[in-house]
């Protein structure tokens, strides 16, 4: 499996991104752009792209999957697009706090801690539908790692279109997100007209 393993705040600076979108409580320091360098039209374009991807960790492949799929639905392709990746399992997981940072959701997920809707699940790209729940299982909710990332996350925001019990470990989707529920810093149709060339 193909995985990306940049160090974080090199990439966080170089997308000119704050590393506490990622979950990183950590300063990135913003002197990226070089003066007089003016970026092209088509540079715009690919670090939005390479902005989206790092922030939900996925690969150039499905990523194109993604925009495809983006594309079929009904709706403009750039929401569809955020929402699509809002919705990925590991993403969900991230902002219900139940991990300090996607990459760690991710992990959780491999490790077959979680149960959506009582089932286990243990693809960080499942998509989740409105009305899903999802917790930790029984065996995980009393591991040390649990109770350590209570402490980091239990004061973070959860979004308006989920409910979350840090404590008991469990949530509830009440709806997909729209884009405006979405706090990303990505210009998604920068990336359609990438994409649509």
């Amino acid at each position: 499996m193909a995985v990306n393993r940049d160090p974080v705040l090199k990439k966080c600076r170089a997308l000119g991104i704050e590393p506490a979108v990622l979950g990183y409580d950590k300063v990135s320091h913003r002197n990226t752009q070089r003066m007089g360098k003016k970026v092209s039209e088509y540079g715009l374009q690919l670090r939005e792209k390479q902005k989206a991807k790092f922030i939900y960790g996925v690969l150039e492949k499905p990523f194109r999957n993604y925009y495809e799929k983006a594309d079929r639905k009904k709706g403009q392709t750039g929401e569809n697009l955020m929402i699509l990746l809002e919705s990925r399992l590991d993403n969900v997981i991230f902002r219900m706090g139940f991990a300090r940072t996607r990459k760690e959701a991710r992990q959780v997920v491999d490790h077959k801690h979680v149960l959506v809707n009582g089932k286990l699940v243990n693809i960080p790209s499942y998509q989740i539908k409105a009305g899903d729940t999802i917790e930790i299982g029984e065996k995980a909710k009393s591991l040390q790692r649990y109770k350590d990332i209570q402490e980091v996350t239990g004061a973070r925001l959860v979004p308006d279109w989920m409910e979350s019990d840090v404590e008991n470990l469990k949530g509830t989707i009440k709806q997909l997100p729209t884009r405006e529920m979405i706090d990303v810093p990505v210009d998604e149709m920068l990336i359609v007209e990438l994409y649509s060339k």
